[in-house]
C-alpha cells in the first residue's frame, strides 16, 4: 500500500459551526441531472451541498463516536426493475428522517478517511491462480445453494486451478500483471489533492477485495490513523451484488467485529453512475474518440459492460441492469445535447461458465454488427474506471480482433476514466456531499450467512455434497488439471 496515502497523519481539520439542518441537502429518487436528461427539466428542491472548511458535529463526543449525526444511512440493494431511485437515492446514499442538531461554540478534532474500493489483480503471473481463489471464494461471486456452500473454498481451489493457465496468458498479453493497483494508487493520490484545493484534509486508502491491498488491511490503517470519521467510496459507477455488494458485506463483517470501528461514523456511496461529472467526463472521451475517425457521424457507439448472471437480477434483486441501462441513456442525452446522435449499443462482456448471464453477448453483437454490414465502431468499457485486464485483453485484443474479423473496418476504444481532471473533481465533490451523512454501520446480518445448528441439516449437506465433490474430483478433466499444477 502507498504509505503516502494510507499512513501519513495529516493535519487535523479544525470542524465547527453552529447549526446543521439535513433538509438542507436531503435528496429523494433521482438527481435533478438524471430527471432533466430522462424526462426533461423539471424545477427540483435539491441545493448542492457545498464543503466550505466546516462540518457540524454534535455537541456530545458519544454521539461522535456512535454516528448519530447526519441525515443517510446504508441502504441494502434489494430493489428490483424499476426501482432505482426507491431503494436508491441521487448520490448512493438513502435518506432518512433526520432532524436539525445543535452543535457547540467550541472547535472538535475530526481527522477524516475516504476508502476507495476496488477488485484488485495479480501483479505477477505467480499471483494470477491465488487471485482466482480469492475471487472465486466470495460467495457473491459464486452464490452456491445453502446446502453445498460448505464447498465454497474446495469448488474455489478447483476453478482456480483450472483457469489460471488461460489466465495466465491473458496477463502476459499485457505486460505479466494487472496495472489495477498502480492505477487505483494514482487515482487516491489525485482525489486527495483534489479534496485539499476544496479546503477539506483527508487520508485516502486504497482497499482490495481479492488482492494486495486487501479490504482488511486498509481497515487496520483506517483504525491505526485515528480516523474519526469515514467516506467509502466503491470504484464501481453502478451497484451490483459481485462488485460493491461483495466489498461493502466484508466492510460490515469487519466493523461490527470491532468495537472502535463499529461506532466510526461511515458513509457509504453505493453508486454514482448518474453524476453529471461523470456523465460528462463520459461524454468527453467520446466526442474526442469520435473525432479520431474519418467520418464520426457513421460510428457505432458500442457501450460494453461487464456481465453478471441473469439469477443475480432476476431472484436477488441486482439494481445492475436498471442502472447500466439508465446510464447509457444519461450519456447519450449528453452527446445529444451536444449536437452528437450516433447509433449506439449496449452488450456485456466477460461471462463465465454455463449459466445465462446478462444478454446480449459482446462477442455475438459484434459478429451481428460485422454482418450488417456496419464499418466503424467505437467501444466503451462503461463500467470500468481503470485499466485491467478486461480493456486491455479482452476488448482491445479479443474483442478487436473479432470485430475485424466480421467484416468492421474501423475499431476505436474510449479509455477509461483514469485520473481524468473532471471525473476526479466530481468524485470528491460527491466525497463532500456525503460525509455529514456519516453513522455506524449497521450490524445487519450477513447476506451470506446460513447459521444453523440443526445436526441433521448439517449431516444432510456433509452427505449430498461429499457425493458432489466426489464426482467433480474424479472427473478426467479435473485430475489432468491437477496433475499438471503439481508438476
Amino acid at each position: 500500500m502507498n504509505t503516502t496515502l494510507s499512513s501519513s497523519v495529516l493535519p487535523q481539520t479544525k470542524i465547527c459551526c453552529s447549526k446543521f439542518s439535513t433538509s438542507d441537502h436531503k435528496v429523494s429518487g433521482l438527481s435533478s441531472y438524471t430527471r432533466s436528461r430522462l424526462y426533461g427539466p423539471r424545477h427540483s428542491s435539491y441545493s448542492k451541498f457545498t464543503f466550505q472548511a466546516s462540518i457540524v458535529l454534535s455537541s456530545s463526543a458519544a454521539n461522535i463516536k456512535n454516528g448519530i449525526v447526519g441525515g443517510y444511512y446504508h441502504c441494502d440493494p434489494v430493489g428490483k426493475k424499476n426501482q432505482v431511485g426507491q431503494t436508491f437515492c441521487s448520490v448512493g446514499v438513502c435518506p432518512y428522517d433526520g432532524t436539525t442538531v445543535e452543535s457547540p461554540s467550541h472547535a472538535v478534532e475530526e481527522k477524516v478517511g475516504v476508502l476507495l474500493l476496488n477488485l484488485g489483480g495479480p501483479e505477477t503471473l505467480n499471483d494470477v491462480q491465488p487471485f482466482l481463489f480469492n475471487l472465486f471464494a466470495d460467495p457473491d461471486i459464486i452464490r452456491l445453494p445453502r446446502l453445498f456452500r460448505f464447498l465454497q473454498r474446495p469448488l474455489a481451489r478447483i476453478i482456480s486451478v483450472l483457469r489460471a493457465p488461460k489466465s495466465k496468458e491473458g496477463y502476459a498479453a499485457i505486460g505479466g500483471g494487472s496495472p489495477l493497483r498502480k492505477i487505483t494508487d494514482e487515482q487516491a493520490h489525485v482525489l486527495k489533492m483534489a479534496l485539499e484545493a476544496k479546503d477539506m484534509s483527508a487520508n485516502v486508502y486504497v482497499g482490495m477485495r481479492y488482492w494486495y491491498p486487501f479490504t482488511e488491511e486498509a481497515v487496520q490503517q483506517i483504525k491505526r490513523d485515528g480516523i474519526t470519521r469515514l467516506v467509502v467510496l466503491p470504484l464501481y459507477p453502478q451497484f451490483s451484488i459481485s462488485t460493491t455488494g461483495s466489498s461493502i458485506r466484508v466492510l460490515q463483517h469487519i466493523f461490527r467485529e470491532d468495537a472502535y470501528l463499529s461506532r466510526l461514523p461511515v458513509s457509504i456511496i453505493n453508486y454514482w453512475y448518474q453524476r453529471e461529472g461523470y456523465i460528462k467526463s463520459m461524454a468527453d472521451l467520446i466526442e474526442k474518440e469520435l473525432h479520431t475517425f474519418a467520418e464520426p457521424k457513421e460510428v457505432i457507439i458500442f457501450f460494453s459492460a461487464h456481465g453478471v448472471p441473469v439469477s443475480y437480477v432476476e431472484d436477488a434483486g441486482d439494481p445492475y441492469r436498471d442502472q447500466m441501462e439508465e446510464c447509457i441513456s444519461l450519456i447519450m442525452g449528453e452527446l445529444k445535447a451536444r449536437g452528437i446522435d450516433n447509433e449506439h449499443t449496449l452488450a456485456y462482456q466477460s461471462r463465465v461458465g454455463p449459466v445465462q448471464w446478462l444478454k446480449p453477448y459482446t462477442d455475438e453483437v459484434l459478429v451481428q454488427l460485422g454482418q450488417k454490414g456496419v464499418q466503424s465502431l467505437l467501444a466503451v468499457p462503461v463500467s470500468f474506471v481503470s485499466e485491467h485486464i478486461e480493456t486491455l485483453e479482452e476488448i482491445d485484443m479479443e474483442y478487436k480482433e473479432l470485430a475485424l474479423e466480421s467484416g468492421i473496418k474501423s475499431w476505436g476504444r474510449v479509455p477509461a476514466l483514469g485520473v481524468t481532471s473532471s471525473f476526479v473533481t466530481d468524485l470528491a465533490d460527491a466525497i463532500i456531499e456525503a460525509l455529514p451523512s456519516a453513522t455506524a454501520i449497521s450490524p445487519s446480518r450477513d447476506i451470506s450467512e446460513d447459521v444453523s445448528d440443526d445436526p441433521v441439516r448439517y449431516l444432510v449437506k456433509m452427505f449430498f455434497g461429499s457425493i458432489l465433490a466426489f464426482f467433480l474430483l474424479l472427473s478426467p478433466k479435473m485430475i489432468t488439471a491437477f496433475r499438471n499444477h503439481l508438476i
